[in-house]
């Protein structure tokens, strides 16, 4: 009788445990980036293991991708909520996330350290490093997300909206501007051109409940903190790290100019330790908010090293798992709507403008000094773009010509 009570608490640990190990390895061996992981993921789960069908595979990749935060990051969430309920989607979240966390922490910890013309190379290297990924990252999603001159003039009009606005909600304004101008411009265009198709609803089991529960909860988040940041600087940086994870349209390049308004510009972190930190965050494997850990880490007062980064860490990625719960139960009917389809075009034409604001400032004025930083920043890019080299190459080659660089001057 104890054995038969005690076999499904034994079965459902026994596949928590196996979706842990399973992104675990996947955490340690997922180089090369959102779309990377993804397509990790489908010969996981879906060719190997057979924990999803195709359908309901795609299904859940154009919910992630419809959604603000982390798309890789959410799609392993849910992939192990499905298969081990709660505990499932936890362990594949520290799975997948934590290798990349704690390797970024390690560099956060040396990078004080790197001192002399070696040190100083590696760091510009890093440095040009972001140079090519964020211009790759910006003409890749500019031919996706802005084949017409609609939504081209969208990117356009964020880009100018950026230059003349100093708040610190200037990216908020600019991603609402744009829902706003595609709801008016974009109704005829089929923003799922650039997303997966839908295949069926229904495939993931989350109780409309449970969905309601999670969007209240996001929305508390999002618009009471500010409220309450003033009573501690944990809560301030706890906010600024969720609202950043909050905004995030349109793949995980976009967190760097949300993440630099919220800490370069408010003297938290050191421009330079910044564009070091992503530079490195290019040769992890894993999801690239795990830059937050190393912003977390680098903060120049209290919280920071274990605790800031902490807050960090938890603190972009929690909005993205929020609305994934929130969205499950309501996804079909949500995705067919033409208001929503055109108002998703406009954000993500919105947030071309927002990275290639970005590429400018603080990107290439902060790395691009000289004639020959400027041809190791176009080498890199064309590595990325032309010979479709692995970002881990990039990093490497950057790194290479940054130290020659500082050693032979």
């Amino acid at each position: 009788m104890h054995t038969d009570m005690s076999s499904p608490r034994a079965s459902s640990a026994g596949r928590a445990l196996e979706v842990l190990l399973v992104f675990l390895r996947l955490g340690v061996t997922s180089f090369g980036g959102p779309i990377a992981h993804l397509g990790y993921f489908r010969r996981e789960f879906v060719e190997r293991r057979r924990w999803l069908d195709d359908e309901a595979f795609t299904d859940l990749v154009g919910l992630c991708q419809f959604l603000p935060g982390p798309a890789s990051s959410q799609t392993g969430f849910s992939i192990g909520l499905l298969r081990a309920g709660w505990a499932g989607g936890l362990a594949a979240w520290c799975g997948f996330t934590l290798p990349s966390v704690f390797a970024m922490l390690i560099f956060a910890a040396i990078a004080p350290d790197l001192g002399g013309p070696v040190g100083a190379g590696v760091v510009h290297g890093l440095k040009l490093v972001a140079v090519a990924v964020v211009a790759q990252a910006v003409w890749d999603m500019a031919r996706r997300l802005c084949p017409d001159r609609r939504r081209a003039g969208i990117a356009l009009a964020s880009v100018a909206l950026l230059s003349l606005l100093s708040t610190v909600y200037a990216q908020l304004i600019a991603i609402a501007a744009g829902a706003l101008l595609g709801l008016a411009l974009c109704r005829t265009t089929n923003a799922g051109d650039t997303r997966a198709a839908v295949q069926h609803p229904g495939a993931f089991p989350i109780s409309r409940k449970v969905g309601i529960a999670a969007l209240v909860i996001f929305c508390v988040l999002l618009f009471g903190l500010p409220l309450i940041s003033a009573a501690a600087q944990g809560v301030r940086v706890f906010e600024a790290f969720y609202r950043s994870g909050a905004l995030v349209f349109g793949g995980g390049h976009v967190v760097l100019p949300l993440l630099q308004r919220a800490t370069v510009a408010t003297g938290w972190v050191a421009s330079n330790d910044f564009l070091a930190g992503y530079g490195a965050a290019q040769a992890m494997p894993g999801p690239l908010f795990t830059f937050a850990a190393f912003l977390g880490w680098m903060m120049a007062g209290p919280p920071n090293h274990w605790s800031g980064a902490l807050l960090a860490t938890v603190g972009i990625f929690l909005p993205g798992l929020l609305l994934v719960l929130a969205a499950l139960p309501w996804w079909h009917a949500l995705r067919s709507r033409p208001a929503m389809s055109a108002a998703l075009a406009g954000v993500n034409a919105a947030v071309v403008g927002l990275l290639a604001a970005a590429l400018y400032s603080p990107v290439w004025t902060s790395a691009v000094g000289t004639q020959a930083d400027f041809s190791i920043a176009c080498i890199g890019f064309f590595l990325l773009t032309r010979w479709k080299a692995p970002p881990l190459v990039v990093v490497v080659f950057c790194i290479a010509a940054g130290v020659a660089q500082s050693v032979l001057r």
